[in-house]
């Protein structure tokens, strides 16, 4: 395995060898004490599966403290433009984003701590991704920021987003409980 820091403070691309036969393919996406030794120390308490069409965008959603949660996505089918914002007050990286491509053939995740609230653009049909959370769900902590409220430039000007993303708070309007 190999961690690469990312632009965003915390947040690592996590990339694992994949071992192809004539079956198909394998590869190992979490392995405890390879986290450790690379400074992550999160323990998952729950996982979620999503596959969603092409253009369809997801996000950009968190957990409000004291339920907020530090992620591990991997895309497991298709592909996906993986987009991230700080939003951590006293982060040096507060207010920016990166993104990321994945897909089923790249052998790499994306470990978000909490304070990173989390969107992605599918682009193909049946693009799945896999989520490990370092918290369990709370429907009264959940919450999220208008995808098209934030500094980064979407390749897409119409996706299809759902009711509830299409009513987030937008950015400049959202008093952050997060302080680092």
């Amino acid at each position: 395995m190999k961690f690469t820091e990312l632009k965003l403070t915390g947040c690592k691309i996590i990339e694992v060898d994949i071992f192809r036969d004539k079956r198909g393919a394998f590869q190992k996406i979490y392995h405890q004490d390879e986290y450790q030794k690379n400074g992550l120390n999160e323990t998952f308490k729950e996982q979620y599966f999503t596959c969603s069409n092409k253009n369809v965008l997801r996000g950009m959603h968190f957990q409000l403290p004291p339920h907020d949660q530090s992620k591990l996505v991997s895309c497991l089918t298709g592909s996906v433009l993986d987009v991230f914002l700080d939003l951590r007050r006293n982060s040096k990286t507060y207010g920016q984003t990166d993104s990321f491509i994945l897909s089923k053939d790249s052998g790499k995740s994306i470990f978000l701590p909490s304070g990173i609230a989390h969107g992605f653009l599918s682009l193909e049909d049946n693009s799945g991704m896999l989520y490990n959370t370092s918290t369990v769900y709370n429907p009264d902590s959940d919450y999220g920021i208008m995808w098209n409220s934030i500094d980064y430039r979407w390749p897409i000007n119409k996706p299809q987003v759902s009711e509830r993303d299409k009513n987030h708070v937008v950015f400049d309007q959202f008093d952050t409980p997060f302080i680092t």
